[in-house]
């Protein structure tokens, strides 16, 4: 059995990979595991609910550290060593702030030890206001795959697996699937994908300010967020259906987003002082003070285009529709949980792909929050659970194609190496430890992992290319093909990011 070190104990550890971790210790994959966090996140004993009911974890406290650094301070690479050797740690679990995990996942490299790398795999402060640091997301990833690949020249079996769950979701395989079949018959690539995700947070004016998790402040947001799952899976639905001489090459990307001043337009300090008595007692910022607080705050809604080509010709138009400031149920004025999660927060989720005129694939996960009534299905349409796939072929071109067919949640209930796998989030999660798990112990070949890191060098890309259109409409004014609404079209500004896949 391993013993593992989770590096990042905050409130995504302590709902996913401590439960998944202590799954692991009752299945005879995990030994011991060891916390890691910064002074003054947290107390040296932390409690957090597994399978089986309420654990704590112990806590190193490392000092904390500026995230632009290349590589960790002396003094926490030292406690880190020390703790590493004591507790014969043989893996990490990198769950950090996003702009710490290269640092720490490089000293884990160059330890020898596996790493479970949070998504995203990197971001640098300021990304969507300065080129430079959106161009470093994508040096990031060269670099941190030289450590990798230098790392198993001396230890050959070690690997790197990032935490994306729709690689591990029936739902997205059965997408595969489809799309691959059609390609099979037809040569057709995707000619098309759009895709969907709501948050479903609000989070009001003076809470904006000095948010520990999932903040603004730090110049990046919801694309280095929640988004990295989508720069990820757009590429990965696309791969099925590249063939000989369509192969995707290079991507052109545009980016246009809301900031923090534009949220603070579009409902104003004014109008929660009247959506919420007592919210002008509470808030303790002027509107002047909030909008120059967060003149370089990044991102909260991103609506990103994107052109997939293949020898300079393009194969695959798509648009990827980020959303933080969307359908939610909150309610309170004051959290009834944390502002991560139990805040009213709502996620919804759509993907349409059209193959050409033979297919059409859509994807749609519209839920709401769990309400009193227990007799309700879950799975149906805005209910808590809900998902569905429908499919699409052109049947009067071949008789033989089902003309429609509907996916529901059972019909995507489906088994992974023998165990049920349900289409929801929170499985999937849990299955992409299990594959990690299940890997350090010999019981899977590095074939077989769906999320190596050396797979990811698309999303990387396309991460960066969205941050770096974000970062040049900062830095060189308005956006390209602006156009007045109200009187004749004026002349469009032209902007191109291309990046090669």
């Amino acid at each position: 059995m391993k013993n593992f070190l989770v590096v990042g104990v905050g409130p995504h550890a302590r709902r996913s990979h401590l439960p998944a971790l202590a799954a692991g210790q009752a299945a005879g994959l995990v030994g011991t595991i060891y916390g890691v966090d910064v002074l003054g996140a947290m107390d040296v004993l932390l409690p957090f609910d597994a399978d089986d009911g309420p654990r704590t974890l112990p806590v190193t406290l490392v000092e904390p550290f500026d995230s632009r650094l290349p590589a960790l301070p002396d003094t926490v690479r030292r406690t880190l060593d020390t703790l590493a050797e004591s507790r014969s740690i043989d893996a990490v679990v990198v769950s950090t702030e996003p702009a710490y995990h290269m640092a720490y996942t490089r000293w884990a490299l160059e330890r020898g030890l596996s790493v479970l790398l949070d998504k995203p795999l990197s971001v640098q402060a300021g990304a969507s206001t300065a080129p430079e640091r959106a161009t470093a997301i994508l040096t990031d990833f060269d670099g941190i795959l030289a450590t990798y690949e230098r790392a198993r020249q001396r230890h050959p079996d070690l690997i790197v697996s990032v935490q994306c769950q729709r690689r591990y979701h029936p739902a997205f395989w059965q997408m595969r699937e489809l799309i691959s079949e059609i390609a099979d018959e037809t040569n057709c690539p995707v000619t098309s994908i759009q895709s969907f995700h709501s948050d479903g947070q609000w989070r009001l004016p003076d809470e904006l300010l000095g948010l520990s998790y999932h903040g603004f402040d730090q110049g990046y947001g919801k694309a280095a967020h929640s988004g990295y799952h989508f720069f990820d899976i757009v590429p990965w639905l696309l791969e099925p259906g590249e063939r000989n001489g369509k192969e995707l090459d290079a991507v052109t990307i545009h980016a246009h987003v809301t900031r923090p001043t534009d949220f603070l337009a579009q409902l104003t300090v004014a109008d929660h002082e009247r959506l919420f008595p007592g919210f002008a007692a509470r808030n303790p910022y002027t509107p002047q003070e909030l909008h120059l607080a967060t003149q370089k705050f990044g991102e909260v809604d991103a609506f990103i285009s994107m052109a997939f080509k293949s020898r300079g010709r393009i194969m695959t138009l798509g648009s990827l529709n980020l959303v933080h400031n969307g359908f939610s149920q909150r309610g309170n004025m004051t959290p009834a949980a944390s502002l991560y999660k139990g805040n009213g927060r709502v996620r919804q989720e759509t993907h349409i792909i059209q193959q050409g005129p033979f297919q059409a694939i859509h994807l749609h996960s519209l839920q709401t929050l769990s309400g009193s009534n227990t007799s309700e299905d879950p799975h149906a349409v805005g209910r808590e659970s809900h998902i569905e796939v429908h499919v699409l072929r052109n049947n009067r071109f071949r008789p033989d194609w089902t003309e429609y067919t509907r996916l529901d949640y059972k019909a995507l209930t489906t088994t992974w190496d023998t165990h049920l796998a349900l289409p929801t989030q929170q499985s999937s999660r849990r299955r992409a430890t299990h594959e990690f798990l299940e890997y350090l112990n010999g019981w899977r070949t590095r074939e077989q992992m769906r999320s190596e890191l050396t797979s990811h060098r698309p999303a990387a890309t396309l991460m960066s290319g969205a941050y770096l259109s974000m970062a040049h409409q900062q830095v060189s004014g308005p956006p390209p093909a602006t156009l007045n609404l109200r009187a004749p079209a004026s002349e469009a500004i032209r902007d191109r990011t291309e990046a090669s896949l």
